[in-house]
């Protein structure tokens, strides 16, 4: 579940040390702009699909570059996202899958890691209140790492679907992803949903539970 959710539904608690993140660049949740820096931007697509990273992009405006673009949501087809917008977000395949050649480009987890110096955690397992029991039972971090222990066929699976080198996606599912919350990566995800609340975001901060 994109994590952003966690403090718009109530209850619920979220499954320890289990998550998809980044320590830096995760490739997969990016801003594309054709001939604009970032300070100049003005207007930005958003991806229908993204839930924490459009409120991370918002955040990073709002907190960091103190200024705020025009929002829209789109479908996450670049060219028509950039025909009436300076810039577009995408997120997942379709962010690692559009050719890169003369577009500015921002990793949304490296600009987080730049200006906090913490890891960020883009989704993880949430639980119901009427289902914590039954969850306490549920080994998530076996299913994690048997995941983990299976990526080469995660690799071959994905060869044909994003192109990308079989060592990139290697790469990208070993070094850029991470599936551990750490203390960097708790710290930040904090971090995230206090300045989603500052800035309006969300209502209130809901403190972490963790089953």
């Amino acid at each position: 579940m994109p994590v952003i959710e966690y403090q718009r539904i109530e209850g619920g608690s979220l499954v320890q040390n289990v998550c998809v993140g980044s320590q830096k660049e995760v490739l997969s949740v990016v801003l594309v702009a054709k001939n604009k820096r970032l300070e100049d931007i003005r207007s930005v697509a958003l991806d229908e699909s993204s839930r924490t990273s459009a409120t991370l992009v918002k955040i990073i405006f709002r907190e960091f570059l103190d200024r705020e673009p025009e929002w829209t949501t789109r479908a996450p087809r670049l060219e028509e996202m950039l025909e009436k917008n300076d810039a577009a977000l995408i997120i997942g395949d379709p962010g690692m899958a559009f050719p890169r050649h003369g577009l500015n480009i921002w990793d949304m987890a490296a600009l987080w890691k730049q200006h906090t110096g913490l890891g960020f955690v883009f989704a993880m397992w949430m639980v119901r209140d009427d289902a914590a029991e039954r969850a306490r039972i549920v080994d998530f971090t076996g299913a994690r790492d048997d995941g983990v222990a299976h990526i080469e066929e995660i690799v071959r699976s994905y060869q044909d679907k994003i192109p990308m080198r079989v060592d990139e996606l290697r790469n990208y599912l070993t070094e850029n992803i991470v599936f551990k919350v750490d203390e960097s990566m708790e710290k930040g995800l904090r971090l995230y949903f206090e300045l989603a609340s500052k800035h309006g975001l969300i209502e209130r901060v809901k403190p972490l539970r963790f089953i």
